[in-house]
């Protein structure tokens, strides 16, 4: 056991049988619906495909051989209800769909802790609720069981009133293939809010303007924005790729001593105590539920302010630039 992760799971620690006779209905045909689906389909458990309306998504799973039916109907005899249908959405499916045909036993699922954590959904103690939560997109989900393997989940439990919810949750993740990579347990709670801090700290929010930022930097002193795009935008992906393969000391050494000794004596210079506090200030909103709350507010609103600043993003130079020449790169794409 490893002394700094504690308890990792893996093929001998989980077994479909907790799962296998079960009725499992799935909500949801999106990145992480169609993984889960195909994925619970392939390892021999009893699947339904829930779907509001016959729109692309019906299509689609129609094309991967999975027959899709109304949510109602997939509901119907359902042990077990698996909600992969975006957050905002999971709570009018649950109290419209889900809600009137609970009954004593029965699982409710999430692969992302939200509704539950901050009580959009509040289920009734007579049934198990916890949590399989993939560390990655649906099409990877998909693509590395396909190829025998599994990518890591975390698993949680937010009420056990079978008793036997963590070794269901677990079975769910072997399903998966996850226990073929590794699957550690975690809360609604540190799940859900470490998800959001990662989301709006850096993996969206702070590389999002980092990456726009340097780009208008560099074009504000007055050099081409191809040139600032390729530089401050495109080998992103080159250096995240790096990391993920090798960690952040492996893609330090992959690169040129003068892009290490630049970027170790920068990267302090601009992500300074200044900055840190206002990162942790955005932690401390999504810790209080402050930001769940404006998020709701937001979404029942019609989602305005997001629109409009998705449109300023999608209007930028940044990404006038980089649509054409994304165009070149991938045409020197080698095809699989």
């Amino acid at each position: 056991m490893s002394k700094i992760l504690g308890k990792v799971y893996t093929e001998n620690d989980a077994d479909l049988k907790y799962v296998k006779n079960k009725n499992i209905a799935v909500l949801g045909y999106g990145s992480q619906g169609r993984a889960w689906t195909l994925n619970l389909r392939d390892s021999g458990l009893n699947v339904k495909l829930g779907l509001e309306r016959e729109g692309n998504s019906w299509n689609k799973a129609k094309e991967d051989g999975v027959t899709p039916m109304k949510t109602e109907d997939a509901l119907k005899d359902a042990d077990i209800v698996i909600f992969l249908v975006p957050d905002m959405v999971q709570r009018k499916i649950y109290n419209e769909k889900v809600r009137p045909v609970l009954k004593e036993g029965m699982d409710l699922v999430f692969a992302h802790g939200f509704n539950i954590h901050y009580k959009l959904i509040t289920p009734p103690k007579n049934v198990d609720v916890y949590m399989a939560a993939p560390k990655a997109p649906g099409p990877s989900v998909r693509e590395f069981f396909a190829k025998g393997g599994g990518v890591p989940v975390l698993v949680g439990v937010y009420q056990d009133y079978s008793g036997e919810a963590l070794n269901k949750a677990l079975a769910i993740a072997k399903g998966l293939g996850a226990t073929k990579a590794g699957v550690l347990e975690t809360s609604f709670k540190e799940e859900t809010e470490t998800d959001l801090m990662g989301e709006q700290l850096d993996l969206v929010g702070g590389l999002t303007e980092l990456l726009r930022s340097t780009f208008h930097t560099i074009v504000d002193l007055g050099y081409r924005p191809e040139m600032a795009y390729f530089e401050a935008i495109n080998e992103m992906k080159l250096i995240t790729d790096q990391i993920y393969d090798k960690g952040l000391s492996g893609m330090l050494r992959a690169v040129s001593d003068t892009a290490k000794y630049g970027g170790l004596t920068t990267g302090p210079y601009l992500i300074n105590d200044d900055v840190r506090k206002r990162m942790k200030e955005r932690a401390e909103k999504i810790k209080n539920g402050k930001f769940a709350s404006e998020w709701i507010e937001e979404y029942d609103e019609g989602s305005k302010n997001l629109n409009a600043l998705m449109s300023d993003l999608d209007n930028s130079l940044e990404e006038q630039v980089g649509k054409e020449l994304r165009e070149i790169v991938l045409r020197g794409k080698p095809k699989n």
